[in-house]
């Protein structure tokens, strides 16, 4: 039988993020891509079927197919011949390291400009051995171009690239660049602020996200920037958010990502420019290079071996979580069979899985669960017969110590509740002292039947996070 399985992390890290710890307690990490696709895009004279249509200053080109397109090829030119230079003197100049996506055939057609991206010491990673897309290609050729790549780059700058980019990705990129064990990082991803850990076997590949939006790119698309100013806007009010929250205690990473052809051209670097200097107008920046940032990571935040109840087959989801509603495992063989995903890896996903199959059981197996629970300072407590979770539930709240007069109170409370609602008195005990148990027990015994049926089984909800936060050790 196959698992309902959802392959997609909509958690990611969670509602509480670790704490990157950068470089010099920074409170932001500003990571500036340049692209440089210029000799590698579409083209016929490339062996390609058609010309480029993508990112350039003709907006909504289309291929040319088995033709070259002029004008097209002239734009490209431009990214190459004067953009690049002009970005390479502006970074030299306020002394900025970047991180360059270079296609492997446009480097190799462009051997000054790799001497001087080495020269300025800006790490160069792969983009990829020609600027194309690979939503159709079937996963071998995708895998061999890969390959191809990463051999004509280590050809023509002297090491092989540590990060990968494809960006014209298809749907099994990431598998594939993590299979072959060559990146510190890999950025086709644009899912987080922060790096993050991805399992492929029995490896962890780290994912160091990139950007769509903080780019130049939409100076070619559609509803996107006309002008300089938009652009640096942008870019400010993606650096302040970022750095109001790092100086908050959440420091996160902004990505940027330029292109030769457009950000290198004149009506447009001076945007990049302000944006320069507003950035180091701040203390705490850390202006780094994604390789500088993917071993940062990795030596901060190595992956851990944790438990992914996604993962665990039936026999072993049950052992582990049949437990948390009490005495009554067929909630948890229920909740094996949903949809289950990296979402549900965490208390509250677990939670979210058992609950729904408690909430949609009948009234009879509901009611079967509530008398499953034990007495509060009950004979089961006495005789030491009470579940470990309940014992020291119930030990948390002081009721494994009663005196004479608070025992005879209980007792009679409890043989009350249950000759009216016919299942003990149900309460989260951590949520509670002795004295707020009783108030609540004097108070929800005069309850109607209905009511407090559905207030033992928000109850019965709330002792399962309670239980599930601590197995995975969450506050």
């Amino acid at each position: 039988m196959s698992l309902n399985r959802y392959p997609r992390d909509m958690r990611g890290h969670g509602p509480n993020p670790p704490d990157p710890r950068w470089p010099g307690g920074a409170r932001i990490a500003v990571q500036i891509v340049l692209n440089y696709e210029e000799g590698g895009e579409n083209a016929v004279i490339h062996g390609d079927a058609a010309s480029e249509a993508f990112l350039s200053e003709i907006v909504g080109a289309q291929p040319w197919p088995g033709m070259r397109h002029a004008n097209m090829e002239s734009i490209y030119e431009y990214g190459a011949r004067a953009g690049f230079w002009r970005l390479r003197r502006l970074f030299d100049e306020y002394r900025i390291p970047l991180t360059v996506y270079g296609v492997a055939t446009a480097l190799a057609r462009s051997p000054e400009q790799v001497a001087a991206m080495a020269e300025s010491g800006w790490e160069i990673a792969s983009h990829g051995l020609k600027w194309i897309d690979y939503r159709d290609h079937a996963p071998e050729a995708e895998g061999a171009d890969m390959a191809e790549a990463i051999r004509l780059h280590a050809e023509v700058t002297g090491a092989p690239p540590l990060g990968w980019y494809t960006g014209r990705s298809s749907i099994e990129t990431i598998r594939l660049a993590a299979e072959t064990g060559a990146f510190a990082y890999i950025a086709d991803s644009y899912a987080d602020d922060l790096p993050y850990w991805l399992r492929f076997g029995e490896r962890d590949q780290l994912i160091v996200p990139y950007t769509l939006d903080a780019n130049d790119m939409r100076f070619a698309t559609p509803q996107g920037f006309n002008a300089g100013d938009q652009f640096f806007a942008y870019l400010r009010d993606s650096f302040d958010a970022l750095y109001a929250e790092g100086a908050a205690g959440a420091p996160k990473m902004l990505s940027v990502g330029l292109h030769c052809r457009l950000v290198g051209r004149p009506g447009r670097v001076m945007a990049l420019r302000r944006f320069l200097d507003h950035a180091l107008a701040h203390e705490g920046v850390w202006f780094a290079r994604r390789i500088d940032i993917a071993e940062h990571w990795a030596q901060a935040h190595p992956p851990a071996p944790r438990e992914r109840p996604s993962e665990m087959d039936r026999a072993g989801f049950v052992a582990r979580f049949g437990g948390i509603f009490e005495h009554s495992p067929w909630i948890a063989e229920r909740a094996h069979a949903l949809e289950l995903g990296p979402a549900h890896d965490c208390a509250a996903g677990v939670h979210n899985a058992l609950a729904r199959m408690f909430r949609s059981a009948t009234g009879e197996e509901r009611l079967g669960v509530l008398r499953a629970h034990p007495d509060l300072a009950g004979k089961l407590a006495a005789a030491k017969r009470l579940t470990a979770e309940s014992t020291a539930e119930q030990a948390s709240a002081g009721l494994d110590a009663l005196t004479d007069q608070e025992r005879a109170r209980f007792t009679a409370l409890n043989e009350a509740y249950v000759a009216k609602h016919g299942f003990p008195f149900i309460i989260a005990v951590r949520d509670h002292d002795k004295a707020g148990i009783l108030a609540a027990f004097e108070r929800r015994i005069g309850n109607d039947g209905e009511t407090e049926f559905g207030e033992a089984c928000r109850q019965v909800e709330r002792i399962a996070l309670l239980r599930l936060k601590a197995f995975f050790g969450e506050t």
